[in-house]
């Protein structure tokens, strides 16, 4: 039987959502997976916008439980980071000790890109470590974002796949979601 795997990411964001989900999910299903995408769900009927939250908090908790792994999209969102509901799932299905897969469509590690938010107003501490304007610490490790995040998926023996895609299509460019779905496929064997 295929094993199914949770496409998780930003896209439910995007104007053309559908459009950029169901690219992922025809392509899931071309490499032998069975996509589960939150995109799928359909919204139930709530009386107020909190209400209509938790339901989908919860459909996508269900989606995740009933998958056999993860592939989330890293790729920043708003800012410098990852998405954070990207981030909860990825963390969410890892506590469940399930296979997870990783990508991001931009080259810069972490620490550069929050580096370059500090518009060149770093500095290195007396130890030579980088330090914002604010004196926080900038965690500068080489991961694609928190070392929580990469270090989960592969500590789960999964893989991090790094594009590099032109500007303007980090969110919706495929090259490097194809380079993770090929190896999430061949370790789920």
């Amino acid at each position: 039987m295929p094993k199914s795997v949770y496409l998780a990411g930003p896209e439910v964001f995007l104007p053309n959502a559908r459009e950029i989900l169901d690219l992922k999910i025809e392509l899931t299903r071309a490499a032998g997976l069975v996509p589960v995408s939150p995109g799928d769900l359909e919204f139930p009927p709530t009386n107020s916008k909190w209400e209509l939250g938790l339901a989908i908090s919860a459909i996508d908790e269900k989606l995740m439980h009933s998958a056999d792994a993860i592939i989330a999209n890293l790729t920043p969102f708003r800012g410098i980071a990852a998405d954070t509901g990207t981030c909860f799932e990825l963390g969410f299905m890892c506590a469940q000790g399930k296979p997870a897969f990783a990508y991001t469509n931009v080259k810069a590690d972490h620490g550069a890109r929050t580096r370059d938010h500090f518009n060149g107003e770093w500095y290195a501490d007396a130890a030579g470590k980088p330090r914002g304007p604010d004196h926080i610490l900038i965690e500068d490790l080489g991961f694609i974002d928190n070392l929580m995040l990469h270090g989960g998926v592969v500590n789960r023996g999964g893989a991090v796949v790094v594009g590099d895609a032109p500007a303007g299509q980090e969110l919706t460019d495929m090259t490097a979601f194809k380079r993770v779905l090929a190896l999430a496929v061949e370790m789920l064997g």
